[in-house]
């Protein structure tokens, strides 16, 4: 079974740019890095997407090389174009300190607003980082938006998670 990343934490970010990573997070970073033994540091991606991208995205090596993967499978075209450029140029190679923090970038941390407090947000195969401020006003336009097809109000989202599948000819149990 492969670990993911769940769940929400808040750090401190120093005047640096450091900020601590999630113990878990750790963990799941360590899985996911190939070169990774103990003693090393694990690496990651940190993916600062296009302009209008309010968070950071952070790959596992094994994550984003499997990402990279797919798109370099795309033929020639705008499409593959935008993703190479999303996705690739706008990343930051980086690695676990000693003390399990992360440096952000001045660049980086710009883009999202980030300044004292980091929140982290455990996506299953990546983790966002976000600034508080910024994901509260995303959560809130979130409650309001539209799931994409019609579901009765006062719908449980894990019944709304089956209603989904079922529309487009998946199984409820995934097997």
């Amino acid at each position: 079974m492969s670990r993911r990343f769940r769940g929400e934490y808040t750090f401190k970010v120093d005047a640096k740019g450091r900020v601590s990573i999630p113990a878990l997070f750790r963990r799941v970073l360590e899985a996911g890095d190939p070169d990774y033994t103990e003693g090393l540091r694990p690496q990651l991606v940190i993916v600062y997407g296009p302009p209008d991208q309010p968070f950071l995205e952070a790959y596992t090596i094994e994550e984003i090389e499997r990402l990279e993967a797919k798109i370099e499978r795309l033929p020639n075209s705008p499409l593959k174009r935008r993703l190479v450029r999303d996705i690739t140029s706008r990343s930051h190679h980086t690695e676990v300190d000693p003390d399990g923090r992360l440096v952000l970038p001045l660049r980086h941390r710009d883009k999202i607003g980030l300044e004292k407090e980091a929140f982290f947000v455990g996506t299953s195969g990546t983790f966002q980082i976000w600034s508080p401020d910024t994901y509260e006003a995303h959560l809130a336009e979130d409650e309001e938006g539209d799931l994409g097809f019609d579901i009765p109000e006062g719908t449980n989202p894990l019944d709304a998670l089956d209603m989904a599948l079922a529309a487009q000819g998946g199984d409820r149990d995934g097997g």
